[in-house]
């Protein structure tokens, strides 16, 4: 099999777009044309991209309104899903994203992003957790009241909890019974290590590359890429340019001023409105500048998957894009529609049709089935032991 063949055999899963920003936003239509995004249902389809997690991000200016925020977007996910039913389905379980690609759908599932959504209570986590939310990455580049982040630890104005407090462990125990899976990705190292300790369930890294190839906060310690295949989870590789490359970070720091200036007069516009600033405006800010920087090459983003499965196991590896969420992809990505470029770069690095069924999409339903399977049993025995 050649590379397009194999990659439109395979179940190819994607565990990260903040597209459900632009519904919300933007009132933007997941069946817009091709070129109206990094992802859409055109796109997803060119690009033989079966499943997505849409990430419910709630920016932490929305202070005290974080769960509301937090429905709002996941409504709009379902108003999407209902409004293309013939090409869309929304899922929750291994099975249903099978049936769908069985259907020839589009498998849309949900991920809270930022464990502030949730509002200190758990009642809040298991509503997510029935409107379809089954990962939560328990921080933003925010700290919140139960988990450290790896975005403000120097930042002195900021609380802090040397990692998890003990309602953040809490909190992953209750995934683990909820049957969610509980997501690594933005998380400071101590908070880490405090999540491994507690978790009965394997864990997700849903938009993470290799701190060992790019020295971002956001990456992750070959360390913890071998603490996670232990716990048999599995790591999904960001595609933005800042975590897979060390030089294009420094170019991106040296227009800090420039796009700080950019930021303050759309903050002046968007107060003379009576508003806060849309994410879309903010992304696009950050975007023109990024258009200034020479793209990463296509092999950058190839090392940091082939880095994880040389450290971690090809086990434990996955396509984690954060579409929709970023300002700079390596060169020749633009979309869901370039997906096959990658398997591309990964088979002519000598993959195997059998390695690549893991990487795009195997890994990760092993992954949700387990921690599915995990709080089935543990409901069952909840059950069995309760007072009748």
């Amino acid at each position: 099999m050649n590379s397009s063949e194999v990659h439109y055999a395979f179940l190819v899963i994607d565990t990260h777009a903040d597209t459900p920003q632009r519904f919300l936003d933007e009132g933007w239509d997941f069946a817009a044309p091709l070129g109206t995004g990094m992802l859409s249902l055109d796109a997803a389809k060119a690009g033989g991209l079966d499943a997505e997690f849409f990430a419910i991000w709630v920016e932490p200016k929305y202070s005290g309104e974080y769960a509301s925020r937090a429905f709002e977007l996941m409504e709009a996910v379902r108003e999407q899903a209902h409004r293309h039913r013939e090409r869309m389905r929304l899922c929750r379980t291994p099975k249903e994203i099978l049936t769908a690609r069985a259907e020839g759908r589009f498998a849309a599932l949900m991920g809270i992003e930022g464990g502030h959504a949730i509002e200190n209570s758990l009642d809040n986590l298991r509503e997510f957790y029935k409107l379809g939310a089954r990962y939560m990455t328990l921080t933003w580049s925010n700290s919140n009241e139960w988990a450290d982040s790896s975005g403000d630890l120097d930042d002195p104005t900021v609380q802090h909890h040397n990692g998890l407090s003990k309602f953040g462990r809490e909190v992953v125990r209750e995934m683990n019974r909820l049957g969610m899976m509980v997501d690594i990705s933005h998380v400071s190292d101590k908070t880490f290590l405090d999540v491994m300790e507690t978790t009965a369930a394997p864990v997700i890294a849903s938009h993470s590359s290799c701190r060992a190839l790019t020295n971002a906060p956001r990456n992750l310690t070959d360390d913890m890429l071998r603490a996670i295949a232990k716990n048999n989870g599995v790591v999904m590789v960001n595609f933005y340019s800042g975590f897979l490359s060390d030089a294009w970070r420094k170019a991106r720091y040296a227009q800090e001023p420039e796009r700080a200036a950019a930021y303050a007069e759309l903050n002046a516009r968007c107060v003379a409105e009576k508003r806060l600033p849309f994410f879309h405006e903010e992304l696009a800010i950050d975007r023109r500048f990024a258009a200034l920087i020479p793209p990463v090459p296509l092999d950058a983003l190839i090392d940091h998957f082939d880095h994880i499965a040389q450290v971690a196991g090809i086990d434990h590896v996955g396509i984690g894009t954060d579409f929709d969420g970023i300002s700079a992809m390596p060169a020749g990505l633009h979309s869901a529609a370039d997906l096959p470029k990658v398997t591309a770069a990964l088979m002519a690095r000598g993959y195997t049709p059998e390695q690549m069924q893991k990487l795009l999409g195997g890994n990760l339903m092993r992954v949700l089935n387990d921690v599915q399977d995990l709080a089935a049993k543990w409901r069952a025995k909840e059950a069995a032991t309760s007072p009748r």
